[in-house]
């Protein structure tokens, strides 16, 4: 596939979008650690999870950079180092997004059930769905596990989809409280907004890779069969 000229045009749209988004995130996260903030990403998050009546939803601190997520299977809040400790307007606005997270858990956001639902299959999808398509590309008798591998990148392009309105609503939510709790006003709700915005971003791109990675499955996959 990699070798495939026609991958790289129908995906490039993608790829340039990819490349815009973290670039975007580069240099506003970079700004938005500039701006002080009144308290540290962790003391956000918990001021948040704790006006949300999470207080069992423990935050933790987690090696790496931007690594930071929610795991809704332990509750379990875990903030990249940086942004754990610092005082930022990106801090906040990160841990905050973290945050949403668990509160969507919490209250059983429709879309973040579906994604958690949708996990399995997404990733047995991705696993294998290449090595299927291409056997069933190449040896003409088991054709039929070509399209056995579309069907199963499409799990993976439902994921993506799924994965935006949680990604959104996360963020919305985080804006929500940190203006609502006051731990943010002015320039440094600015500057998580456009954290946030930008880090969105990334997940569109990746939405729409898998959508022309899934079209060009199926292109290559009609070509051959002409």
């Amino acid at each position: 596939m990699m070798l495939d000229p026609l991958y790289f045009i129908v995906v490039a749209p993608a790829l340039l979008l990819a490349f815009i988004a973290q670039m975007m995130v580069s240099s506003r996260y970079a700004a938005a650690s500039q701006v002080p903030a009144s308290m540290t990403g962790a003391q956000a998050a918990r001021r948040i999870l704790d006006s949300a009546g999470l207080q069992n939803v423990e935050i933790e601190p987690i090696d790496g950079h931007l690594t930071d997520h929610y795991d809704p299977s332990t509750k379990v809040l875990r903030l990249s180092s940086e942004v754990y400790g610092n005082s930022s307007a990106a801090s906040v606005g990160i841990a905050a997004h973290e945050a949403g997270h668990a509160i969507q858990d919490a209250v059983h956001y429709k879309p973040l059930v579906l994604r958690s639902l949708a996990v399995p299959l997404a990733s047995f999808g991705s696993n294998t769905a290449f090595i299927l398509f291409f056997i069933g590309l190449f040896i003409q008798a088991l054709s039929f596990l070509a399209w056995i591998g579309v069907v199963l990148f499409s799990f993976v392009v439902i994921f993506q989809l799924i994965t935006l309105p949680v990604e959104f609503n996360a963020s919305t939510r985080a804006k929500q409280q940190l203006a609502a709790l006051g731990i943010v006003s002015g320039d440094q709700a600015y500057q998580v907004k456009r954290v946030l915005n930008a880090a969105a971003l990334t997940y569109v791109a990746g939405t729409l890779m898998a959508l022309l990675q899934l079209l060009y499955l199926v292109m290559r996959l009609r070509g051959s069969q002409r």
